[in-house]
């Protein structure tokens, strides 16, 4: 779990510091477009896109964007995206999930071959490495919501699996199928979360030296400022000194 939420904190600063925002909103208009397509246009009957939507707020992108992502998926002009999950090895072995949406199969595949490649790493087939991961829903809150006990119980009261707090907030854990319900039993109590997502969560992580990390982390950098690329997964943990390098 350390290894998790130390790589997700890294790559949330560097991301602050380093994407440009319209390359962000155009990911995250990507991505609502497409869960509206798959399902409703409605967020409140549709988790995938009210997660969506909460990821675009956080990002303070426009709610004119957001509804035009929304309204793009009714109509029939615009993109067609298919979504794709690509899997390998970065350098010093650790695992690597890639997920993508793409109106172009060959140009990411090729790209996203060439990123493993150059890294010291190899591209393997779906499945080779996402048996090392745990596909659940995250739900995240500031710490400042509640006590690390309320929102323990809480979460058990909604049906979660895990809950993780810290100073930098909740992490409360659920599998696929009851994340919609998890969810919005504790939206009702708390209010809109921060984050809530599927994600890949590496059932243990590799401890590396600080020259590896440095180049797993420009692999992340490379596969993550990629137009296609909407989010990556590792298994890596880096030392706390690459951390606040990396960081700041």
């Amino acid at each position: 779990m350390a290894g998790h939420s130390q790589f997700k904190n890294i790559m949330h600063r560097k991301g602050r510091q380093d994407a440009q925002k319209s390359k962000l909103f155009s990911k995250l208009a990507r991505e609502i477009t497409v869960a509206a397509k798959l399902g409703t246009p409605d967020p409140a009957m549709n988790a995938r896109l009210r997660s969506a939507v909460i990821a675009a707020r956080q990002e303070n992108m426009p709610r004119d964007n957001i509804e035009r992502a929304i309204k793009k998926a009714i109509g029939t002009e615009g993109e067609n995206y298919d979504e794709i999950r690509y899997e390998g090895y970065g350098p010093g072995g650790v695992a690597v999930i890639v997920q993508a949406l793409t109106d172009n199969r060959n140009r990411a595949a090729s790209d996203i071959r060439s990123f493993f490649t150059k890294s010291g790493g190899n591209m393997g087939e779906t499945g080779s490495v996402s048996f090392m991961f745990d596909h659940v829903g995250l739900i995240e809150y500031d710490a400042g919501k509640a006590s690390a006990d309320d929102m323990l119980e809480a979460a058990i009261e909604a049906g979660a699996d895990d809950v993780v707090s810290g100073e930098d907030g909740h992490e409360i854990y659920s599998s696929q199928d009851g994340f919609h319900e998890v969810a919005k039993a504790l939206e009702a109590k708390y209010g809109e979360a921060r984050k809530a997502a599927l994600i890949w969560k590496p059932q243990n992580t590799i401890a590396v030296d600080d020259e590896t990390g440095e180049k797993l982390m420009k692999l992340m950098d490379l596969l993550n400022d990629h137009d296609d690329v909407q989010h990556v997964y590792s298994n890596f943990e880096i030392s706390e000194a690459l951390m606040a390098k990396l960081g700041g």
